[in-house]
């Protein structure tokens, strides 16, 4: 990946440019049903074609797994790419370059300048490969990893070295300005420059494309620190790799579930063994950046912790990643190791076999959860069950509209034996409530999710709203906030279609309401699309204007209104 921020106005012309039936057809064969195009998904089995691809919208969605989204968002769930990464390829294909913004060091680096880099990266793994196993220091690193089960076959295909007990190795053979890009030279306050290295048995972190972006090295004795990683570089963010990850994708493109362990020698002795599925975070605690990037590869997850207080501890930091990671489709399970053991000292003592009726064995992330916050609570009690719900509604708020997250508020009003939890639920603004508008009784959709589906599928209707001059002031309706949201966005960004706008709000907390509101069937109005955006807008506004004055006509009655709301409310009973 070339440095730089790449520019909104790029992603946004590169989304116009680009025809998303033309990209998906050169990945999946399209089939004209209607307006639309039609496949077998391919981010799921099934026999029928339920996977549509909507030109006018230039939007995607498969009826039968959920997944949707435009061009960008298409390329990275079937290349498994991240955002930039996805950007990039869908440049590639228009035929255009992808610009940068040059945004400070780490930022400004060229892509000739990378390439340079990562050239270095190999040849110094290349050089750590032949110390170990050609040099006179290298025989002890070489006899620690036997001690430690590992053979000579398992240290080849993770490119195992050794970096020698001196000071100034690498210096005297590589660039001293690209050793200290990459991190392998440390540049000390009394400016004296050495390698950052010494004596360590070395493990090559490579990203899923291969190229060796960093380092891990661990010492062979108890001597402190006993693992030493990478700094962030140019090419290293410890908190978006993780290792093991392009070993295992050589292994299974597409595995039935990821391992998520601690640490190098814990992926090394699983893979030793025959289990191929596990990765490490590199030094940190699992992040949602890395649940997202192995979620990309595997819809299950099963996270695996030390079974010493640091390991419960380290799980239970594992809550908040996880639950904003969970969308429908995607599994987490906890797996929690016996006290003072790691799983390369388990499967050691175990054996493979052993090791994988334990991972087969995990537990599902609900009953973690539940079993944690309830852990000590006598839920006889009212004051230990109202403890309990505050214990959990903080994490259950956190989750993505899903049947998981409905389901775990199920399972909360179970143990709490409270009957109404809907005040806990954050949910998305149309999602129906009994206080809520709902379809009629004639089949036509409520005023505002007309409104709101409308503008966001034509934006160029923001002139339409200009034009009415409306005063927001006092209007209340579920819904309104939402509408005035996306209005806001259109004047800001003037995107040129619902893919642009879409793109807007990616990684949003709206983000899964829009894209619902995007992808509404509305093609039964689009003869006359401007008069009925019009008349939905001007009902919303009606039944909005009507919700603000009982209300303050009912707090008038019991506490009184302050100045400025009573000339709120004077100005919406007077008004037209």
């Amino acid at each position: 990946m070339s440095g730089g921020r790449i520019p909104r106005e790029f992603i946004d012309e590169l989304l116009v440019r680009v025809d998303i039936v033309d990209l998906i057809d050169s990945h999946v064969p399209l089939k004209k049903a209607g307006t639309n195009f039609v496949a077998r998904c391919p981010f799921h089995t099934e026999k029928n074609p339920s996977f549509s691809v909507n030109r006018k919208k230039q939007f995607f969605h498969c009826f039968g797994c959920g997944v949707s989204g435009n061009a960008i968002s298409f390329l990275m769930e079937f290349n498994h790419l991240d955002f930039v990464e996805a950007v990039e390829d869908l440049a590639t294909f228009v035929g255009i370059d992808v610009p940068r913004e040059s945004i400070g060091y780490k930022q400004g680096q060229k892509k000739d300048d990378l390439n340079d880099l990562y050239l270095v990266m190999e040849q110094i793994a290349a050089f750590y490969v032949e110390q170990l196993r050609n040099s006179s220091e290298g025989k002890k690193a070489v006899e620690y990893l036997k001690n430690r089960g590992i053979g000579g076959d398992c240290a080849g295909e993770f490119m195992l070295g050794y970096a020698p007990d001196e000071w100034k190795v690498l210096a005297s053979r590589f660039d001293q300005k690209s050793l200290i890009d990459v991190g392998m030279l440390v540049n000390n306050e009394n400016g004296q420059i050495y390698d950052r290295f010494r004596n360590r048995i070395m493990f090559p972190i490579r990203d899923k494309r291969a190229r060796i972006i960093g380092f891990g090295g661990r010492v062979l004795d108890d001597s402190l620190p006993k693992y030493l990683n990478s700094p962030e570089t140019a090419l290293f963010h410890k908190g978006r790799e993780v290792y093991g990850l392009y070993e295992l994708l050589e292994k299974n493109a597409k595995p039935p579930r990821i391992l998520l362990v601690e640490g190098y020698m814990d992926v090394i002795n699983l893979a030793q063994v025959g289990i191929h599925y596990a990765v490490a975070a590199l030094g940190t605690a699992a992040s949602q950046a890395h649940l997202e990037l192995l979620f990309r590869f595997s819809s299950e997850l099963v996270l695996c912790f030390d079974g010493d207080k640091a390991g419960r501890e380290a799980a239970w930091r594992a809550m908040e990643p996880a639950f904003l990671s969970l969308k429908d489709g995607r599994q987490i399970r906890v797996m929690l190791l016996p006290q003072n053991q790691d799983p390369d000292s388990l499967v050691r003592e175990e054996g493979g076999a052993g090791f994988s009726e334990r991972v087969q064995a995990a537990q599902s992330l609900s009953d973690y959860f539940f079993g944690y916050v309830s852990e000590g609570l006598n839920l006889s009690e009212i004051e230990a069950r109202a403890q309990l719900v505050s214990k959990a509604k903080v994490y259950l708020e956190k989750l993505p509209d899903s049947v998981f997250r409905e389901m775990m508020f199920a399972r909360l009003k179970e143990l709490s034996g409270f009957p109404s939890l809907d005040i806990l639920q954050n949910a998305p603004t149309l999602v129906s409530k009994p206080d809520r508008p709902k379809r009629r009784e004639n089949g036509w959709l409520s005023s505002a999710r007309v409104a709101i589906a409308l503008l966001l599928q034509n934006p160029g209707l923001a002139e339409v709203v200009e034009q009415k001059e409306i005063d927001w002031t006092g209007l209340e309706l579920p819904g309104i906030d939402l509408f005035k949201n996306i209005l806001q966005v259109i004047f800001e960004n003037k995107p040129a279609n619902v893919a642009v706008l879409v793109e807007l709000y990616r990684g949003a907390d709206l983000e899964s309401a829009v894209k619902t509101l995007a992808l509404l069937d509305l093609s039964a109005l689009d003869s006359e699309i401007e008069s009925t955006f019009s008349d939905a807008l001007d009902r919303l506004l009606a039944q909005a204007k009507e919700t603000g004055v009982e209300r303050l006509l009912a707090k008038e009655k019991i506490n009184g209104l302050d100045k400025k709301e009573k000339e709120v409310l004077l100005r919406m009973l007077y008004s037209k």
